[in-house]
């Protein structure tokens, strides 16, 4: 009779298995370690890991939706007011398009002619500037708010945020180290300064700006004879030298056209004060002549008020001792 062989049950080979120590070799046993230190909490694991960025460096994040294109407009009118010195403001009442086309090449043409005078006097090819000055329609409601982001967001002058600051940011639009002109802080500057730029009240409607490259008073006086014409400052050209100048398109246009101001570095100006730049002559060069002999003006004066006392002094002191002298003559003839 074969012997009775004891099969353990399911049960106990499963336990078996489980309680089975794990193994490890023995070039790996140098490096098992007991640990000594409390595993950390779900809070401290969160805590630690980063957060990822969704954005691309050359995408930063922004409080408007760069897809749209109000915001590529926004971008447009902040980087051409931060780089152009000198924005001059009309209004214009619905110009058709048959009519801007004849005023702008009328301006084109005149600003070459001008840039041709210049080249022929021997000027720099810096100061010729014609074909860089153009005049384009603005949407106002996009423009104000431009203007106000490059008047008074200022990253330079942003205070450095501290690690509390920074721990309590909600989202990576909010993060201070994104200084475009789309981000958050340049909204919060802007709307901060609502309402008061000088600017702001003639910003609205029907604008048009005419923008140049430099501060240039030749240019300037040669756009306002043809965009503003008013003699005899600014004398529009006449009808033998430019006909095409009197063309019904053209001169519906003009018509249309109203000087409201100007930004010129950085400064407002009102209608006669950009008149006033317009009006100098000889462009820079002749404003600075005229700041030269204004100086010169003011050091003579200068001279003059200095020398006035000590001048009165010594016509004092002489008369007064011509006057002794007169005195001590009767004196000594009768002596003698």
């Amino acid at each position: 009779m074969p012997p009775r062989l004891r099969l353990r049950s399911l049960a106990q080979l499963a336990e078996l298995r489980f309680e089975r120590a794990a193994y490890t070799c023995g070039r790996c046993q140098y490096a098992t370690v007991v640990a000594t230190t409390p595993a950390p909490s779900d809070v401290q694991i969160h805590s630690s890991i980063p957060t990822l960025s969704r954005y691309t460096p050359a995408t930063p994040p922004s409080h408007r939706n760069p897809a749209y294109r109000k915001s590529q407009l926004l971008r447009s009118y902040v980087s051409l007011l931060q780089t152009t010195p000198l924005i001059v403001i009309f209004q214009h009442g619905n110009l058709k398009a048959t009519e801007w086309v004849g005023i702008r090449r009328e301006l084109t043409t005149a600003l070459r002619k001008l840039d041709k005078q210049l080249a022929a006097q021997g000027a720099p090819s810096e100061s010729l500037i014609g074909e860089y000055v153009k005049l384009q329609v603005i949407k106002t409601n996009i423009f104000e708010p431009a203007l106000r982001v490059a008047e008074y967001f200022k990253p330079g002058d942003l205070p450095p945020e501290t690690l509390e600051g920074l721990s309590g940011i909600s989202s990576e639009k909010e993060d201070p180290s994104l200084t475009h002109a789309l981000s958050v802080a340049a909204y919060k500057a802007a709307k901060a300064h609502e309402g008061e730029h000088d600017l702001a009240p003639v910003l609205t409607g029907a604008v048009a700006i005419l923008t140049f490259p430099t501060v240039s008073p030749q240019h300037l006086k040669t756009a306002f004879s043809i965009l503003s014409p008013q003699a005899p400052t600014f004398p529009a050209p006449t009808r033998r030298a430019v006909p095409s100048y009197y063309d019904p398109p053209v001169q519906d246009g003009v018509k249309k056209l109203l000087l409201l101001g100007a930004r010129i570095d950085g400064q407002v100006f009102d209608n006669e004060g950009t008149k006033w730049v317009g009006s100098i002559d000889g462009g820079i060069d002749g404003l600075r002549a005229q700041l030269v002999a204004m100086l010169q003006g003011f050091g003579a004066g200068i001279t003059t008020t200095l020398e006035s006392a000590s001048r009165s002094l010594w016509f004092t002191m002489e008369s007064r001792r011509n006057m002794l002298e007169e005195e001590q003559k009767p004196q000594e003839e009768n002596k003698a």
